[in-house]
Parts: structure tokens; sequence; C-alpha cells
């Protein structure tokens, strides 16, 4: 669609940018980038940013996203693993299967589920069985 808007930046909002930026760099296996102004950390994902923003710099208390941010990943299992040393696999479940665990969803996805510590949802799939409604 040529006049679809482009995503380019996704907003995570977290009390302690050291903490976060350390925690999502072993995560995404990415040392992102601190921004020189502002409390931002981002981490290019693709052709979007993860912006890691500390709102207490400004009197706020953080607040987690609602829902999951997906992304799609060449090799699952590194990631998995990664994901299991920071102990974040969630502990949920997904259509009756262990959210934490790599498992073929309904929809034909192969993937997993993460909790940060701050209360955000991620979901990792394998980037060879994406469903995109098409």
């Amino acid at each position: 669609m040529a006049n679809a808007p482009n995503l380019f930046r996704m907003v995570l909002q977290v009390p302690d940018l050291d903490k976060a930026a350390e925690f999502y760099s072993q995560l995404l296996d990415n040392d992102g980038r601190r921004i020189p102004r502002g409390s931002r950390h981002y981490f290019d994902c693709g052709p979007v940013i993860l912006a890691l923003v500390d709102v207490t710099a400004g009197g706020e208390e953080p607040k987690p996203i609602p829902d999951y941010i997906y992304f799609a990943v060449a090799d699952l299992e590194k990631v998995h693993e990664r994901a299991k040393a920071l102990n974040c696999l969630s502990g949920d479940e997904v259509h009756g299967a262990a959210a934490g665990e790599i498992v073929k969803r309904p929809w034909g996805e192969l993937s997993f589920y993460v909790a940060d510590p701050w209360g955000n949802g991620l979901c990792f799939v394998d980037d060879k069985t994406l469903f995109t409604g098409k």
C-alpha cells in the first residue's frame, strides 16, 4: 500500500535505563546505542527502533505496554537460550501450551514468549514461520 504509514519506533517505559539497556542488550544480542539527549537507549530491530525510555527522569511512573511486541528471528533456539539465561521466559499459557517454550502455535508460527523485568511482553517467532494474514 503506497500511502500506508511506516512504523519506525516502539517505546518501552523503564525505571532504570542502565539495567534495561543491559537486559535488552543480552536478550537481543545487540548493544544498541545510548541517545545523548534524554533518557533513551535505542535498538535497531530491522526498520523499527525499539526505544527504552526512562520516564522517571520526568517524575513519571513507568507503565508496561498492554500487549506483546513480536520479533522475527533467524535462530529461535539461540534467542530462547538467552531468554532462559536471563530468567525471563513467560510462565503463562498461550492456547493451552506453555508460552515460554518453543511451540508451533495454532496459527502456524513457531514461537515463545518472554516477560521483561518491567512487565512488558515480548514474543519471538521463527522468521520462516511468520503468519502475516496473507
